[in-house]
């Protein structure tokens, strides 16, 4: 008899963003003729700049013709595309990676839910909270996360980050953690970290025999030249980091699916008889058993934004969604609302009024100005009290749901 894996019977009955486009979608069947404009889910709106549209061009006719067809690629990626990650991400930055030591994945959303796979079940784990829902998730798929009780993991080590403490989580103190999410800028709060606080994580792993999972997944969104874009910026990070990023944001790839993970070949654990290990190794064995590598034409696409064309097309792009985002901080503090990232990050975190639930100033907004957020709750406990807003809409539909909400509000508060 085939039994099921029961882990999966203790996750919600949706993810997140699907509970959310349930919401929507019934509203939408109810009110017809309303023109929703979605400022919850993050995803992007503008094209692909002209730099990768051509590579791709380029890279489909390679493929029909058999003397430049590529078929099964290599599954840690091809060394070109790698070898423009280490030139332009970390050589500035004076960090210096081996080749081997990059693995380019099909958006950071995988690598970030598949990582889990190299801790034992029953190591601990912190998270800081509020987080991005698939790094729990994907752990209790494993067990790991303990059961569900009172909208927390029972196994789960949540550092509250809020409004009270600026955002900040520190290291827990009096329980060990193995294993510690971190996300910066971050995802949901739009928040950002400083060297001296990552600082105090990376001498927290050191010190605890810990290893910290880092998604940087929204590092190119950072206006401020003193906050870190990686962690291998605080010495040490490489014997204790396992670091993500992602080109969906970036680059503007979410349909098109493309990121690296770095794996440094100073990290290891232990077993439980004390042998140290290497988790690289085991990465690449790990990716070469499950995945079949990011197709070609991706992956030139992914070269094509390190040309100088290309970083300044991105860059373009950037601009305009922090423009965005820098236009809904104003307005929400004008409006009175306590509003948080927007400065080096395409989020920002808002806190309801009144004392309102996440989830019921969510409906509110829907249906008063046909406005979709994102609840904060569902990003973990802490989230409660905030909703999260992107700036990853257009120019001019972001500003119409401004003038929507100020409308609203002047109604409604």
């Amino acid at each position: 008899m085939a039994l099921v894996n029961e882990h999966f019977l203790k996750l919600p009955n949706n993810y997140l963003f699907a509970d959310i486009a349930k919401k929507v979608n019934a509203f939408k069947v109810l009110h017809p003729k309303a023109d929703v404009i979605s400022l919850g889910i993050g995803d992007v709106t503008q094209p692909l700049c002209p730099a990768v549209i051509d590579a791709m061009h380029k890279a489909t006719d390679e493929m029909a013709t058999a003397q430049t067809f590529r078929g099964y690629g290599p599954e840690q990626g091809y060394d070109f595309l790698r070898e423009a990650i280490m030139r332009n991400d970390f050589l500035p930055r004076g960090i210096h990676l081996d080749i081997d030591e990059i693995f380019i994945n099909d958006g950071a959303k995988s690598d970030t839910g598949n990582i889990q796979e190299l801790i034992r079940w029953d190591n601990s784990i912190g998270v800081t909270d509020p987080i991005y829902p698939v790094y729990i998730d994907s752990n209790v798929m494993i067990g790991r996360a303990g059961t569900w009780e009172d909208g927390r993991w029972s196994n789960v080590v949540y550092m509250p980050c809020t409004a009270e403490n600026g955002f900040i989580p520190q290291p827990p103190k009096g329980r060990h953690v193995d294993v510690i999410y971190l996300c910066y800028p971050n995802n949901p709060t739009g928040t950002v970290i400083s060297r001296q606080e990552l600082r105090k994580w990376v001498n927290y792993a050191l010190k605890n025999d810990a290893v910290i999972f880092y998604d940087a997944a929204y590092q190119a969104y950072i206006q401020d030249p003193d906050i870190p874009r990686s962690i291998y910026e605080i010495r040490g990070a490489r014997k204790c980091a396992i670091e993500f990023h992602s080109y969906s944001k970036t680059a503007g790839f979410t349909g098109l699916r493309c990121g690296y993970t770095i794996v440094p070949k100073d990290l290891t654990a232990s077993t439980l008889e004390g042998e140290r290990v290497a988790l690289n190794p085991l990465w690449r064995r790990r990716q070469c058993t499950k995945f079949n590598g990011t197709s070609y034409i991706s992956q030139r696409a992914a070269e094509a934004i390190y040309t100088p064309e290309g970083k300044e097309q991105v860059k373009a792009t950037i601009d305009y969604y922090m423009h965005n985002a820098h236009t809904m901080l104003e307005a929400f503090r004008q409006l009175g609302f306590q509003a948080y990232g927007g400065e080096n990050a395409p989020y920002i975190w808002m806190r309801t009024p009144d004392g309102v639930g996440s989830w019921q100033f969510f409906e509110q907004l829907l249906y008063g100005a046909n406005v979709v957020c994102t609840p904060g709750v569902g990003f973990g406990p802490s989230g409660e009290g905030y909703v999260r807003f992107t700036a990853f809409g257009t120019k001019e539909s972001t500003e119409e749901a401004l003038q929507r909400i100020k409308k609203w509000m002047n109604q409604s508060y």
